[in-house]
């Protein structure tokens, strides 16, 4: 899995490439929990999953971790992108309601920028 992480509005962005199974959930959670959270005190993020394909269980849990993390830190995480196999494991799981989502890039960031 590659991760690009890019800035925009002032808001950080993640964008995973290629399936977050095995080994890739930990990468995954390092750059979320250690670098996105706790070092940079980042009060929002967005994840991208626009060019992810599959995400496992344990992608699942890592990602609920991550956002009880950043409710502690009082943070924010707001996910977009996210395809209909993805959609269908948060609805299945009940995890959907836990995450911000968006329709698009623009409507995340202005709401993360403004408090929302």
């Amino acid at each position: 899995m590659v991760m690009m992480t890019r800035l925009r509005g002032g808001v950080p962005i993640l964008e995973p490439h290629g399936k977050i199974v095995g080994t890739a959930v930990s990468e995954l959670r390092e750059k979320l929990a250690l670098e996105l959270l706790e070092a940079s005190h980042t009060p929002c993020f967005i994840i991208n999953f626009e060019h992810v394909h599959k995400i496992d269980s344990s992608a699942l849990g890592m990602l609920v971790n991550v956002r009880v993390i950043a409710a502690q830190l009082k943070s924010r995480i707001a996910i977009i992108n996210v395809g209909r196999h993805i959609k269908s494991l948060l609805v299945l799981s009940r995890l959907v309601s836990i995450f911000e989502h968006f329709e698009s890039e623009e409507a995340a960031i202005l709401a993360l920028a403004k408090g929302d």
